[in-house]
């Protein structure tokens, strides 16, 4: 494919013309894409690399279906939400059908950063409460009222930076947390930190508005809360006059496999009220919505401020949203990621039973964090080791990415037709490539015919999931193991800038 530009001339460009604060992806050697396809992406010289990330791809890159749809309706008519329309009510309805019955109510907006502020909006007009309880790590989206919300981004700017209507809870991880797998009742127990901020909160005069969470933290670190939290702090929040929001930007539209929503994985007995989603939902397309009950639409309503989008839910994005909807449907995408999603888990299973590194092992569909160790029995972060994985995953081209609070963990949320060969593919490289720093460094690598064995077994197309495979939520701590991990040093020269994906 014939390019404008050189890739020096792109990058030169680049720097020239667009803001030094907009990072990006491997900032040694950047890539510079120029198609992709399914789950893959590829460079101008034509080189092909597996994409391991991009959950906005989500039913892959460049869908014949979804682009068909696209053109078919932008050939037609692209205008202003304020007329009738036909996708937008179509549209409104299917994705409706996907959630509990109370949620029916939609807003259409252009991004996961626009849906979360009007979901904030929205709750704060309900009872007239203005603070907002969020979790540590959590990130919201990019416009001023989110970022305050995400400690992510607010820690960044200094320990001041928290505004007073802020209220930040332990995030409900149990490897890392306050309170582990070990504990009886985590959920019960961060439910109740949660609890203690409402009451505290209530004693210095103040109301709570929301409380907002993931459904499972991704720039957290890949966290699945404990089964029973979100319904426990729903309860407490709901006692405060508060509203509690399910943010769904990046983990919803079947990733999870077995459900539609993330937030599903708690039991049918926990319904939020106010679910926000965006990324997947138009597969590139700039598109996002809210959804709510009527109850809440109507008290926003009656606030007698009109709300006003004009492109949100235009006619192009609803067409592309439904053709998702469509082709998640006809492809099968959600038990896709149900049985591709679990025999990743068990390749990586495999590979922390070998590598001393590798420390944790969680995930469920295809949401997959691998939490990297310098010492198990410490849980002490490799972040260094991390970064250097990730960019030698590049030079085999493979396309992954680090992040938590440390970037010590390995993120896996590839568009949804990634498969068991991809899978596997990924996963022998991690096993040489860690086997390659450990033996370096002179760890002892375990079980280690016997492992590799087990990982490069073979794997048809279109085959169903391996035997003892099981859709459940994964979560793999490490054991102890206190061998200490001098590979990198403090220094390390590979570049530890957040991006987010």
């Amino acid at each position: 494919m014939e390019q404008r530009y050189s890739k020096a001339e792109t990058l030169a460009l680049r720097r020239k013309h667009i803001g030094p604060s907009c990072k990006v992806f491997f900032a040694k050697d950047p890539l510079k894409i120029v198609r992709a396809q399914g789950q893959y992406m590829f460079d101008e010289k034509g080189e092909k690399y597996l994409d391991c990330i991009n959950n906005v791809a989500h039913v892959g890159h460049s869908h014949p279906y979804v682009i068909k749809a696209a053109t078919k309706q932008m050939e037609l008519l692209n205008t202003n939400s304020r007329f009738l329309h036909d996708n937008l009510v179509q549209y409104a309805q299917r994705l409706t059908a996907t959630l509990p019955e109370k949620l029916s109510v939609c807003y259409f907006v252009n991004s996961g950063s626009e849906a979360n502020d009007l979901a904030l909006r929205l709750a704060r007009w309900y009872h007239g409460h203005q603070d907002v309880i969020t979790l540590e790590n959590a990130y919201h989206g990019h416009v001023t009222s989110v970022i305050d919300i995400s400690p992510y981004k607010f820690n960044e700017l200094g320990k001041d930076s928290k505004k007073e209507f802020v209220h930040v809870a332990p995030s409900p991880d149990v490897y890392r947390g306050k309170y582990r797998e070990d504990h009886p009742d985590p959920a019960s127990a961060y439910a109740e930190e949660v609890k203690k901020i409402i009451e505290e909160t209530q004693k210095n005069g103040r109301k709570i508005a929301a409380f907002i969470a993931e459904s499972m933290q991704s720039c957290g670190g890949q966290i699945i809360p404990p089964v029973g939290y979100f319904q426990k702090v729903a309860e407490y929040v709901h006692a405060a006059g508060g509203v509690f929001i399910a943010d769904e930007v990046q983990v919803g539209f079947g990733r999870v496999g077995k459900h539609f929503w993330a937030f599903q994985l708690q039991g049918e007995d926990f319904v939020p009220d106010i679910v926000t989603m965006g990324k997947p939902i138009g597969n590139g397309h700039p598109m996002s919505c809210v959804v709510t009950t009527r109850e809440i639409a109507e008290s926003f309503g009656a606030s007698g401020l009109e709300y006003f989008n004009t492109f949100g839910g235009n006619p192009v994005s609803c067409a592309i949203g439904l053709a998702v909807l469509e082709v998640i449907e006809k492809e099968d995408l959600q038990g896709n990621a149900t049985r591709v999603g679990s025999y990743l888990l068990e390749l990586l299973a495999e590979q922390k039973e070998k590598h001393p590194l590798v420390g944790d092992i969680r995930g469920v569909g295809l949401f997959v964090g691998v939490d990297l160790v310098k010492d198990r029995e410490m849980r002490t972060p490799a972040t260094a080791e991390a970064l250097h994985l990730i960019y030698k995953l590049k030079e085999h081209q493979i396309l992954l990415s680090a992040d938590g609070p440390h970037r010590n963990v390995l993120k896996f949320k590839p568009p949804m037709c990634f498969s068991m060969e991809d899978a596997k593919h990924v996963v022998e490289t991690i096993d040489a490539l860690l086997t390659e720093m450990e033996e370096a460094n002179g760890m002892k690598t375990e079980n280690d015919a016997s492992t590799n064995a087990q990982c490069k077994r073979k794997v048809t197309e279109g085959s169903s999931q391996p035997e003892g495979a099981n859709e459940s939520i994964t979560h793999m701590n490490g054991t102890a193991c206190r061998q200490e991990n001098g590979l990198f040093s403090k220094k390390c020269s590979v570049p530890s800038e957040r991006i987010r994906t």
